[in-house]
């Protein structure tokens, strides 16, 4: 039996006050209560000590707890699996949700509930973070009784959120049907609603405000002439006070002593139910009219009325304003004279501005705003210098200035400025004086034409001109010159093998071949303008081939120009050729080194650039997207204004004759632009110069072929463009490694040209070769048809008289399809423009070519 001390402790510990008593009042299983109980009854008779009986008893108690909870959650969790879905999108509603017991306690409140009643547990809480003070919460408790009434309810409370401020609620009770004493509570943020109206409010009684002591008389009148609405002007003007309703309802016909508004259609004085003075859909009406007040009295004033129609063409109501002290010839000049300032100034199609005497703009129309994408106050009495183009400023001042001080009446000047998405205009301004009444100028007026297209069209249409014309030349020189190039090329090589370093006439032997060589880079600079050459891109990063151009550029420039390079380190990757980018960078570096005789800074700076939107670089319009931008910097002498448009042009040169070829920047614009880039130019005279390239980012390393042929066309880009490109790049090369270029084989060599073909023989027989000699496409058909030996290799150029190579190859393959064939040209569009012959076998030689790279292609391809 226990003693009366345990005894004792077991009726403190399930006491009504204590754990054991919430645990057998809670709704877990009576199985859990009772089996603590017997636990505790266990360990008082079997006499554990009174502490370890304690902490034993008070740790079956928090397992009762856990599983009373846990036996909770399950039960008030639904099982089934619609019920489920119900109350997971009750808890997902944005809209708060609380559902209240008979005593008031939260049987379920969402999350959107606790997040606007800042996490509130019970009625009484939300009662007490209400921001009205007794009011509102005597308001909170009638919508607590009328809901424990079964009586629906709806009101606004005031609300204090700790971190926020002062927010307002929409509350709304509804009793749950069939379930007495339940509750549902709807509640809503109405804050924004609240400030909205305020606003609103506010601004209703600032334009009641306006329209009341508005120093005219405004007022309406319905169909049938009573006035429907007065400001208090008006209504003191007719009835010596201030109260609006004095005039309601009043005809303002009453009031009318004479009028000379027009009579109107269907809105006559005369029994028709109007009062005389709407108008119609002619337009306003206005006339001079004589009222008498309610006093007796009477004074003049000018009447301005329109009316409102429905869509059955019935009046609705009008639109009146009375003005006192103007005649009607004054008011009815006024309003002409502000129509036609409105037709001829705001609504016209070009840009026009009004200017003071000291260049500052006083007024501008829709038209001019537009041009610039700016809002007015951005414009409106701001200098009008601000919207040129810093090189066009001294210029146009210059010519106001010539108005102004009435050297000539009007001038028309050709202006950029810049206009709306970062773009450039081109406008043609028109300027004229503005005098006053004296005859003395009291400011100037400008009209503006946007012209920026035109002259885009225009510089462009000069540039395709050029263009064409330069390739044309291009291409008849490098047909016929790289023709001669490459026999004089070749026969010095033929000389050098018979005439060593030893020989008195060795050197000039190389004197020969060097100039040839300095020919050929020429003719590859017309091929690099007129965008006839082959490129062999590759993704490359441009800081790894700037480094390794730095000991170059450093030679070139001298020791008198400092060469600085600025990085990004993260710079994207682009497809480029190496050679001819190297080629764009050290044209730049050498014409900023010419621009410097004295000395000076050369800067080149590389970095990613996006563009979100189209730009305008000149008179181009480059497309949105991520690009590469190399910036190459000079502190030199700079271009004149005049010179700009024309420095991409071929043989245009500002270098005294005989300094310069006028191809050094062509080739760089040929070079950019056919790499699918962009260049610019920014430069003044004594400010340097900055040329800008902006070169496509490409970052996912695809490859593909820029100027090159689609793959399984006639010849592979990595072949023939690779031969190219060794070709363009052997001036600054290491010398290729010496083997051995000997052969055997039957090769059919076809070419008009005796000298190359002569050389080509010459040069194939001396390295074991068995040559067939056609000086046309139809006698190498013949020389075919007249041999019996097997032909291992046809070398045909492509551009011949009579059959080219092209239609040559074609006809050799249906009968010989696995023959090999090496085409010969010029430049590389020549064999582009025929795309019927598709197999790896063909390849492609350059001219000029040395008598190593002949033999050498020779020996790689019977190799195959």
């Amino acid at each position: 039996m226990p003693s009366p001390a345990r005894k004792d402790f077991i009726a403190k510990l399930f006491d009504g006050q204590q754990p054991a008593a919430w645990l057998t009042k809670s709704p877990m299983p009576w199985s859990v209560g009772a089996g603590v109980l017997a636990a505790a009854a266990a360990l008082v008779y079997w006499q554990v000590p009174e502490q370890t009986a304690a902490v034993i008893a008070l740790a079956l108690l928090s397992l009762a707890a856990l599983a009373g909870l846990v036996w909770s959650v399950f039960r008030l969790r639904p099982h089934d699996p619609a019920a489920a879905l119900l109350l997971a999108a009750a808890d997902a509603n944005p809209d708060a949700r609380l559902i209240t017991g008979p005593d008031g306690a939260f049987v379920y409140a969402n999350a959107a509930f606790h997040r606007l009643f800042a996490m509130a547990t019970s009625l009484d809480a939300i009662a007490a973070v209400l921001n009205d003070g007794e009011e509102a919460r005597e308001a909170f408790k009638r919508l607590r009784a009328a809901a424990l009434s079964g009586v629906p309810g709806e009101a606004e409370f005031p609300l204090h959120v700790p971190t926020v401020g002062r927010e307002w609620r929409r509350i709304a009770v509804t009793p749950v049907p069939g379930r007495p004493g339940y509750v549902l509570w709807r509640a809503r943020d109405i804050t924004a609603e609240r400030e909205l109206a305020a606003v609103r409010h506010a601004e209703d009684d600032r334009l009641a405000d306006f329209l009341d002591f508005l120093p005219a008389g405004f007022f309406s009148v319905d169909p049938n002439g009573r006035i429907q609405y007065a400001n208090k002007t008006f209504t003191r003007w007719l009835s010596g006070g201030e109260d609006a309703g004095a005039l309601r309802g009043e005809k303002f016909a009453g009031f009318v002593v004479e009028t000379e508004l027009p009579q109107l259609p269907g809105h006559g004085a005369n029994g028709d139910g109007s009062d005389g003075y709407g108008t119609g859909d002619e337009g306003p009406s206005h006339g001079e009219v004589t009222l008498r007040r309610l006093d007796g009295s009477s004074f003049k004033a000018c009447l301005i009325q329109s009316e409102r129609t429905g869509p059955d063409g019935d009046m609705q109501y009008s639109r009146s304003i009375l003005l006192r002290d103007v005649t009607w010839r004054a008011a009815g000049q006024w309003g002409q004279a502000v129509q036609r300032l409105h037709w001829l100034f705001d609504e016209a199609p070009v840009g026009i501005v009004i200017l003071d005497l000291k260049g500052t703009v006083t007024e501008c129309n829709k038209a001019f705003l537009g041009l610039l994408g700016l809002h007015r106050l951005a414009v409106v009495n701001r200098p009008f210098a601000d919207r040129l183009t810093k090189e066009d400023r001294h210029e146009v001042a210059g010519q106001l200035s010539k108005i102004v001080m009435g050297v000539t009446r009007a001038a028309h000047i050709e202006v950029r400025m810049p206009g709306a998405a970062q773009k450039e205009l081109t406008t043609s301004l028109y300027a004229s004086r503005i005098e006053d009444g004296d005859g003395e100028v009291s400011g100037l007026i400008l009209h503006f034409i946007d012209t920026t297209d035109q002259k885009s069209l225009e510089i462009q249409f000069a540039q395709s001109q050029k263009m064409q014309a330069v390739g044309q030349l291009a291409g008849g020189v490098a047909h016929d010159f790289n023709n001669l190039l490459t026999a004089m090329i070749g026969f010095t090589d033929l000389l050098l093998e018979r005439h060593g370093p030893e020989d008195p006439s060795f050197s000039d032997i190389m004197q020969i071949r060097q100039n040839a060589n300095r020919a050929a880079n020429l003719v590859r600079q017309l091929l690099a303008f007129s965008r006839k050459q082959t490129l062999a891109p590759e993704i490359l990063n441009l800081n790894e081939v700037i480094t390794e151009l730095t000991n170059l550029l450093g030679r070139l420039i001298g020791e008198k120009i400092e060469l600085a390079i600025e990085r990004e380190s993260d710079l994207g990757l682009v497809r480029v050729d190496r050679g001819q980018f190297e080629q764009v960078i050290v044209n730049l570096a050498v014409n900023a080194r010419d621009a410097m005789p004295g000395g000076g800074t050369l800067r080149i700076d590389t970095r990613n650039v996006m563009l979100r939107e189209a730009v305008q670089r000149g008179h181009e319009v480059m497309p949105a997207g991520e690009y590469v931008m190399i910036e190459v910097h000079d502190t030199g002498s700079g271009i004149a204004k005049e010179n700009i448009p024309h420095i991409f042009e071929p043989f245009f040169s500002t270098k005294e004759v005989g300094a310069g070829t006028g191809l050094g920047l062509s080739t760089v614009y040929g070079i950019v632009k056919q790499t699918e880039g962009f260049i610019s130019v920014d430069s003044a005279l004594g400010e340097g110069t900055v040329f800008t390239v902006y070169l496509p980012r490409c970052d996912d390393g695809a490859s593909r072929s820029i100027g090159a042929p689609p793959p399984g066309d006639l010849f592979a880009p990595e072949t023939a463009a690779a031969v190219h490109a060794s070709h363009a790049r052997k001036a600054v090369s290491a010398p290729p490694a010496v083997k051995d270029l000997t052969g055997a084989g039957i090769v059919l060599l076809v070419e008009d040209e005796d000298a190359v073909r002569m050389f080509g023989a010459r040069a194939l027989r001396n390295k074991g070769y068995t040559v067939l000699e056609a000086n046309n496409g139809e006698a190498a058909l013949d020389v075919i048809n007249g041999t019996d030996a097997t032909i291992d290799l046809i070398i045909s150029d492509v551009v011949m008289p009579g059959m080219d190579g092209n239609t040559l190859v074609q006809l050799i393959r249906h009968e010989l399809p696995e023959i090999k064939v090496i085409l010969m040209s010029g430049y590389a569009e020549d064999v582009l423009t025929d795309g019927n012959i598709k197999n790896a076998s063909i390849h492609f030689l350059p001219k000029p070519f040395t008598l190593n790279e002949l033999a050498g292609t020779v020996k790689d391809v019977m190799a195959e």
